[in-house]
């Protein structure tokens, strides 16, 4: 049997035949990726690991609403480079002392009939709330054969400008725009009645 043939009986791609209920965030197999321009000559990425954060998939959009909610420790932003991640910890950038957390949270009534759709939430950063719309993208959702429980995964995209938010270091030399990407692994903690 091919890999891929065992992953398609392990991992449901159908949203809508997923097991609602409330979910938490697996941390060590979640991460918010990001990109920007550097110099105008290439791209360059960073993600910030072990994020926090939960999902309630109601039985039904007439139920409650959808939540979604996910946060990151600006402690734990990585790069490529040591002195740049202490750079962007600093007050100068990102301030973890002073905002310790960078989170999106999104609660509104949603039909989980397609496999990709648009929400749209609230992400803060750096002191500063603002609203967003990201695309999402579910992954797939069984039983993570490793840990046995019950885990569901979705891709969520969106862009926003750090000047939004306060964010104004070396502007224009490294970009304004955000390329941002969550990828979250959630597990079933209480399944719905």
């Amino acid at each position: 049997m091919s890999d891929s043939s065992q992953l398609s009986t392990l991992a449901s791609s159908n949203l809508a035949d997923v097991s609602r209920g409330r979910y938490v965030i697996d941390p060590a197999h979640s991460h918010v990726l990001f990109s920007v321009s550097h110099f105008g000559i290439s791209t360059y990425y960073g993600e910030f690991t072990m994020p926090g954060g939960m999902l309630d998939l109601p039985l039904s959009a007439s139920d409650s609403p959808t939540r979604l909610a996910v946060s990151v420790p600006v402690a734990n932003v990585k790069t490529t480079s040591r002195i740049l991640d202490d750079e962007l910890r600093n007050r100068d950038w990102l301030d973890g002392e002073q905002f310790p957390l960078i989170a999106f949270d999104f609660a509104a009534p949603l039909s989980l009939a397609e496999n990709s759709f648009q929400v749209a939430g609230v992400l803060a950063l750096h002191g500063v709330t603002r609203d967003v719309t990201f695309d999402v993208n579910f992954v797939g959702a069984g039983m993570n054969p490793a840990k046995q429980v019950y885990t569901i995964g979705f891709d969520i995209r969106g862009r926003i400008r750090r000047s939004d938010y306060g964010v104004t270091v070396a502007l224009p030399m490294i970009g304004d725009e955000l390329n941002l990407i969550i990828s979250a692994a959630f597990e079933l903690e209480v399944p719905a009645a």
